[in-house]
């Protein structure tokens, strides 16, 4: 049952519609045609030391494929822990704080793994 603005808004009844489920299918999609890139990527950098690593991150197009698909699975993890958390998590201080931690460990990891991918492809 959805009231008439709802219906107008296409709201359920948490009133944020359907973009969390639509924004992690966006993330998935684009980590589906990512990865095969990412994979042979990985390959081309077993067994380099770092000189070998900035060598092949060193080149735009590989970099950009890592630092889209490191920004794609990261935001798709924050999604489906939020999801995930707001679903199971009862007690609504605990909830807050466990989304806020998710937020926050999702950036840490983003952060630094742009920043290596970065420092890596820019040589220094």
């Amino acid at each position: 049952m959805r009231t008439p603005l709802g219906r107008v808004r296409n709201l359920g009844a948490s009133h944020s519609g359907t973009s969390d489920f639509w924004r992690q299918r966006v993330t998935a999609v684009a980590m589906v045609l990512l990865i095969v890139p990412v994979i042979v990527v990985v390959m081309m950098l077993l067994g380099r030391n770092q000189a070998g690593a900035a060598q092949i991150l060193g080149s735009a197009p590989i970099a950009i494929i890592m630092l889209l698909f490191i920004v794609a699975s990261t935001w798709h993890m924050k999604i489906g822990m939020q999801v995930v958390i707001e679903d199971y998590v009862q007690h609504e201080t605990l909830k807050i704080a466990a989304v806020m931690v998710n937020n926050f460990f999702c950036i840490a990891v983003a952060l630094a793994s742009i920043y290596a991918i970065l420092k890596l492809s820019s040589g220094v």
